[in-house]
C-alpha cells in the first residue's frame, strides 16, 4: 500500500516537472526556430556547431549520451534499481542545450525524445529525493516517458499508451499493468499544466468523415505498405550511417553530416530543416507540394540523427508520413487532408513500433472519425515492421559506464 500511494504522488509530481519542462522547452524550441528563419546564414555553422556537440556529449554526458537507451534500460533492468540510479540528473539540461543547439543551425530533427529525456531524468532525480528503488523507481521513469510525451504534443492519451508499449517488448506483462495508472496520471497531469502555462499546440484539420468500404481498406493498406518501407528505410538508413561512420572520429563524423545536411537545404529547400511543422500543416490542404519531400526529410533527419545531433524524431516522421500521404491521395483517390493524417500516423507507429499510442494519437489530434482509418493503416505497416524499431538503434551500454551525477 505504501508503494502505491508512494507513485501515484510521484506519478502526479513527475507530471507538474513534465509540463512545466515541455512548456519551457517549447517556447525555447519556437524562439530558436524564429531565430534561424530570421537569420538564414546560421545554417552553414551546422558541421562545426555538430562536432562541437557531439565532442561536448562525449566529455561530459557520461551515460547520458546514450540517451533513451538510459531510460529503457534502466526500467528494464534485472537487477534491483539502487536509489541512486544510471539516469544522471544532467541529462537533462544536455538534451536541452543540445537540441536547442541543433535546431538553431539547421539540423532536421524533433522534440519528443528531448522532452521524454528531460522529463524521465526528473523523473529519477524526484524518486532518489523519495528515497524509492526498485519496482517504484522503475514506475518512476516510465511516469516520465508518458509525462513528457503526453505533454509535449498535447496528447495524454497516447502519451500514457506510448509509454507502455515501449516497455512492453522489454519488461513483464506484470508491470505494464502496475504502469498504466502512473502513466496515465503523469500523462494528463503533463498536459494540462503545460497548456495552463500557455502553450498553444498545433491544429490540424483532416476534412469531414468519409464512409468505409472494401476499396478505401484496401487504399489504406496500399499506404500502410509505403509507411512501413518509409521507417524500414529510415532505420536502414540511421543504422548504415552509424556503423559506416563508426571509422571515423566522432566529431568528425558530425562535420560530415552536418555538411551534408546544409549543402541539401542550400541546394533544394530549407523547409527541410528543424521541426518543419510549417510544412506538416500545408500537407493536409496543398496539392503542389513536392511528391519527393517525404524522403528528403526522412534522408535528411537520418543523417542529422545518426552523426549524433540532439533531438527526437516523433516530428521528422510525422512529416514524412504526412507529406507521403500527401503524395499518393492523388494516387489514391482519396482526400488530400485524411491521406496526411493517415501517414502522418502510420509511419512513425511502425518506426516506433507503437500502434495504439499512435491510433490514439489520431483520435486526439484530428477527431475520432479518422482513428478507424489510421488504425488499418497503422496495423498493416506494424505487420510489416516484423521485429524492426527505431528503440532498437539506441547506443547499447559502453564496456565501462562512468558514475551517474
Amino acid at each position: 500500500m505504501h508503494d502505491v500511494v508512494v507513485v501515484s504522488f510521484g506519478a502526479l509530481a513527475v507530471g507538474v516537472a513534465a509540463g512545466i519542462a515541455a512548456a519551457g522547452f517549447l517556447y525555447l524550441l519556437e524562439l530558436a526556430t524564429r531565430t534561424r528563419l530570421s537569420t538564414p546564414w546560421l545554417i552553414v555553422g551546422l558541421p562545426f556547431v555538430g562536432a562541437a556537440l557531439v565532442s561536448s556529449y562525449r566529455r561530459f554526458g557520461r551515460v547520458a549520451q546514450r540517451g533513451m537507451s538510459v531510460i529503457l534500460d534502466d526500467i528494464a533492468a534485472t537487477e534491483p534499481l539502487s536509489i541512486s540510479s544510471t539516469v544522471p540528473r544532467r541529462m537533462a539540461p544536455m538534451v536541452l542545450a543540445g537540441t536547442l543547439v541543433t535546431h538553431l543551425f539547421g539540423g532536421s530533427a524533433g522534440r519528443e525524445g528531448t522532452a521524454v529525456q528531460m522529463s524521465a531524468s526528473m523523473a529519477s532525480t524526484l524518486a532518489s529525493v523519495a528515497r524509492t528503488a526498485g519496482m517504484p523507481r522503475r514506475l518512476f521513469l516510465v511516469a516520465g516517458i508518458a509525462g513528457g510525451f503526453g505533454a509535449v504534443f498535447g496528447t495524454p492519451i497516447a502519451g500514457s499508451l506510448f509509454a507502455l508499449e515501449v516497455i512492453r517488448r522489454r519488461v513483464p506483462w506484470r508491470m505494464v499493468g502496475l504502469a498504466i495508472v502512473p502513466a496515465t496520471i503523469a500523462a494528463f497531469v503533463g498536459d494540462r499544466v503545460c497548456l495552463a502555462l500557455g502553450t498553444v499546440h498545433t491544429p490540424f484539420d483532416a476534412g469531414a468523415a468519409l464512409p468505409l468500404d472494401g476499396l478505401l481498406i484496401a487504399k489504406w493498406l496500399a499506404l500502410a505498405v509505403a509507411a512501413a518501407g518509409c521507417a524500414h528505410g529510415y532505420i536502414w538508413l540511421v543504422d548504415t550511417i552509424r556503423r559506416y561512420g563508426a571509422v571515423l572520429p566522432a566529431p568528425l563524423l558530425a562535420a560530415l553530416g552536418g555538411a551534408v545536411v546544409v549543402v541539401a537545404l542550400l541546394l533544394v529547400d530549407d523547409l527541410y530543416a528543424g521541426l518543419g511543422v510549417p510544412t506538416i500543416v500545408r500537407a493536409f490542404s496543398d496539392p503542389a507540394l513536392p511528391n519527393y519531400a517525404f524522403a528528403m526529410k526522412l534522408g535528411l533527419t537520418a543523417v542529422t540523427i545518426a552523426v549524433g545531433m540532439i533531438g527526437g524524431e516523433v516530428t521528422p516522421l510525422f512529416f514524412v508520413g504526412a507529406t507521403l500521404g500527401n503524395a499518393m491521395a492523388t494516387w489514391l483517390g482519396v482526400p488530400i487532408a485524411l491521406a496526411a493524417a493517415v501517414g502522418m500516423v502510420a509511419v512513425f507507429a511502425a518506426a516506433a513500433r507503437t500502434p495504439l499510442a499512435l491510433i490514439a494519437m489520431a483520435g486526439e489530434l484530428f477527431g475520432g472519425h479518422v482513428m478507424v482509418h489510421a488504425a488499418i493503416a497503422i496495423a498493416g505497416a506494424e505487420l510489416l515492421m516484423l521485429r524492426t524499431s527505431i528503440y532498437a538503434l539506441w547506443p547499447k551500454p559502453a564496456p565501462a559506464i562512468s558514475p551517474p551525477s
